[in-house]
């Protein structure tokens, strides 16, 4: 993929976030999964996808968003293609069964997920927590996602995105971006 150095992600724990190293351990697809090595200060989806020439439509971003419903703060991660923005305020808010759902703060997102900002993936997030895939992400050969830190990403087949715990694929989660 583009000129990403991969090797199988278990063989690098050093590249890894603790959970999502956890969550691979555990999981059945974990052998599909390779990691490389970044620039961190690439770690940003234009940057990285210039810098190591990977498409846009081969890249895929997870943001944290919640909502609240009856006091209580519900999360949601949405996986979608970085050639597509989450549709926050119609979908992903009916799907969360909130009133108003927006991007989680930063900070929250980091200390809840154990990720790094920029590198927060689905892979490894708290238990119980809805992962929506975008189902173009799904249907892509294989994906770019984050690994949990900023100094490396993740390669897989988008079709084992939808056997991670709580996911869920979903038909126009994502529109075109622009």
């Amino acid at each position: 993929m583009g000129t990403l150095k991969t090797e199988p992600a278990l063989d690098r724990p050093d590249l890894l976030a603790p959970p999502v190293l956890e969550a691979l351990r555990r999981w059945s697809r974990a052998s599909d999964v390779l990691v490389a090595p970044i620039d961190p200060a690439l770690a940003d989806t234009a940057a990285f996808c210039e810098a190591y020439e990977v498409g846009l439509d081969e890249s895929a971003n997870c943001v944290i968003v919640s909502g609240k419903r009856e006091g209580q703060v519900r999360y949601a991660a949405c996986l979608v293609l970085a050639t597509t923005r989450a549709d926050v305020n119609n979908v992903v808010r009916r799907l969360l069964d909130v009133r108003k759902a927006s991007f989680a703060p930063m900070a929250e997102a980091v200390e809840l997920t154990g990720m790094e900002y920029g590198g927060i993936t689905p892979i490894g997030l708290p238990e119980g927590w809805p992962v929506l895939i975008d189902s173009r992400v799904a249907a892509t050969a294989n994906v770019v996602i984050g690994s949990g830190v900023r100094h490396s990403k993740i390669v897989l087949p988008g079709a084992a995105l939808a056997d991670l715990p709580n996911a869920q694929v979903i038909e126009n989660l994502a529109r075109p971006a622009g």
